[in-house]
This record gives C-alpha cells, structure tokens and sequence, in this order.
C-alpha cells in the first residue's frame, strides 16, 4: 500500500461486539504494569479496551510504514503534519508538493517555490483549505531536502538514526519518531503526541505532571514496557490509540480528567 497512513478508517463498532471477545492476557484487576489496572474490554480507554482494539484492528489500515515512497518523501509529509495541521491536510499539500517535485533527488525547487505551493489552497473533502503555517514549513522542508544529501544515516540503529533527524531544522523527538518508525519498522521507537498522552492520563500510564516533548523518552520507555506486557506491536497500539483518540478519545479522557 502507499505509505501514507490510512489510521482513521479503523472499524470502532467491532472491538466491544461480543463476537470478537478474544483471549486477553490479564484480568480485570491485574496490574499490566504497576499502578496500571487491566480493566474490561467493554469500558472505553481501559488497557483490556485498547488489546482488544488491537487484535480485532485491520493490519492493513494501520500499515503506515513508507514502502513505495522515499526518506525525503517521509521527512516532507511528516514536516507538513504535526500539531494544528490535519491528517487530511497535510496530505492534500504532500500530494501537491510532491507532485512539483520537492522530494526528488534531483529538485531544484526553492524555497519561494514552495511557499507558492503551500499559500495556494488545497481542495479537503470538497472544500478549499488554507496551509497554517506555509512560510515555516517553506523554510523547513527546503532546509530539509539540502541537508538530507548530507547525512549519514544508519537503518541498523534507529536510535542514532532519530538522532541524526533530530538535527533537521522544525523535528523534535514526535516528528523524528514519526520519521524513523514509518521509514525502518520498528517497534523500539514510539509516536507519542498529544492523542497518546491523554489515553495514558486516562489509564494512569504516564503521570499527570509529565509533558511533551520534555518528557519524551522517559514517556517512550513506560509506554513500550506497556507494550511488550499486553503482548503487542508499540506501533500498532500507538496507531490504534491515535485513532481512537482522534475521533473520540481525546474529550472522553479530558472530561475524566477534569471529573
């Protein structure tokens, strides 16, 4: 499939349907990690909630890994998303940039070029839509694309190779996961955003004075140890967390939050 994700068209109505009551690995009262109660399946953003999502999800929905297109193609979609911006957004603009040939090795668009390319509106779901941020993400993406050429980047550590995008004007330590998790497949790496966050506020995951990005590999490591105990894909269950939160989830947990 291209590599673009297709996260929000996950099915919802069948992970509390009794007919896809899987085996679960721990009952409701049993600690998945410390002070992490398991819960039911059937009480939205429990951990039992979330395996549940994750062993009745499409695979093929939740695919995201970039297996047609190229880094640069990665580090431009995912410079064009991010907080404020849309996932219907970026694409829309990604598809317009790439189209022009910002993401080729041989592009010779400036960076005038593209915010050209990013001030013009965009065609959403039948509407036109303005970019947010187009003379940022206009210095940023052509920065990008010039120091691209000259990194040395290693697929065999995909910590280091965090690291190394993380030098890149505008990426943080989302966006370099972000990055580095669609291009390589792995599951050492997490995506952790806002959406991710608050489903951990809700279960008691992360504590509630922690922050992103200050916080982020110490979030990282409770959340792939939470992972690896219900015995699933980090990027899978981030996935399904991001979906889920996005649709729903996010003023669910914030109205639990505040009660």
């Amino acid at each position: 499939m291209h590599f673009m994700p297709k996260r929000a068209t996950i099915e919802f109505s069948r992970a509390i349907s009794p007919q896809y009551r899987l085996p679960l690995p721990f009952v409701e009262f049993e600690e998945v990690v410390p002070g992490v109660r398991f819960g039911r399946p059937d009480q939205l953003l429990t951990p039992a909630y979330w395996a549940l999502r994750c062993q009745t999800a499409n695979l093929d929905e939740i695919d995201f890994v970039n297996r047609h297109g190229s880094l640069a193609d990665e580090i431009g979609f995912c410079l064009l998303g991010g907080f404020g911006v849309t996932l219907e957004v970026a694409t829309a603009f990604f598809e317009r940039l790439q189209s022009a040939g910002v993401f080729s090795d041989s592009s010779q668009v400036s960076e005038a070029e593209l915010l050209s390319l990013l001030m013009e509106p965009a065609i959403v779901k039948g509407r036109p839509h303005r970019y947010r941020f187009p003379n940022q993400r206009a210095r940023r993406i052509h920065a990008a694309m010039r120091q691209l050429t000259l990194m040395d980047l290693d697929p065999k550590d995909p910590v280091g190779f965090r690291d190394a995008v993380q030098s890149l004007e505008g990426v943080g330590p989302k966006t370099a996961s972000w990055i580095v998790r669609n291009w390589l497949d792995v599951d050492m790496i997490a995506i952790l955003d806002i959406h991710v966050l608050r489903a951990g506020w809700a279960m008691n995951l992360f504590a509630r004075d922690c922050r992103l990005p200050k916080d982020y590999l110490v979030l990282e490591n409770r959340f792939i140890e939470f992972s690896e105990r219900l015995n699933l894909r980090a990027s899978v269950l981030d996935s399904v967390i991001w979906s889920d939160m996005r649709r729903f989830g996010s003023s669910l947990a914030q109205e639990r939050l505040i009660a």
